[in-house]
């Protein structure tokens, strides 16, 4: 995946805490919620996913690698 994320800017990505919901890292993949989710709970997430609980979150910095914006 390269190029503009889709659904969010270069500067909502640089802001995001350590780690994000699903339901935004899917948001700045351009992933819909049922392909996120989906790829998730079957280990196929394009990133670094943890699994909470019943919550997965998206580990930021490796979310900003795959996107090109890792510092």
């Amino acid at each position: 995946m390269t190029g503009r994320p889709q659904g969010m800017s270069r500067e909502d990505l640089l802001t995001l805490p350590v780690a994000v919901d699903l339901e935004t890292g899917n948001r700045a993949l351009g992933l819909g919620r049922s392909k996120g989710y989906a790829l998730a709970k079957r280990g196929q997430y394009p990133c670094k996913v943890l699994r909470l609980g019943n919550a997965y979150r998206v580990v930021t910095a490796d979310l900003l690698e795959l996107l090109g914006l890792a510092a």
